[in-house]
């Protein structure tokens, strides 16, 4: 399996990477104890990915490459995952959906397996 990623997440990053002017910056991402729910999840931008890392790529409607990447540990914990992006009136932000998780709090930021 892998981890993947929607148009929507790969706009923000785009749209991020822009903004710090890091247009080669690899998204990290990971899994640490912690949140409601007992583990939860991180989003860093990197200058490339550790030597260990599970490396994804994806490319953009307009060919640009993003590269996501992620430590072995989390991998366990989000192998198959979706990484999301969502805009609305209550809340913004990145969301995995993840089918391993058995629970998740009501911000998505946190799970439980």
């Amino acid at each position: 399996m892998a981890v993947t990623m929607t148009d929507a997440a790969m706009k923000r990053i785009q749209s991020v990477r822009k903004r710090r002017q890091t247009p080669d910056a690899v998204l990290r991402v990971g899994v640490r104890g912690g949140g409601c729910s007992g583990l939860e999840y991180f989003l860093d931008l990197v200058p490339e990915p550790q030597p260990k890392d599970k490396v994804f790529r994806f490319k953009t409607d307009d060919g640009e490459e993003i590269v996501l990447a992620v430590d072995r540990k989390s991998y366990l914990f989000i192998n198959g995952s979706e990484l999301d992006f969502k805009k609305g009136m209550m809340h913004s932000g990145f969301e995995f959906h993840n089918p391993l998780a058995s629970r998740s709090c009501s911000c998505g930021d946190s799970f439980t397996m």
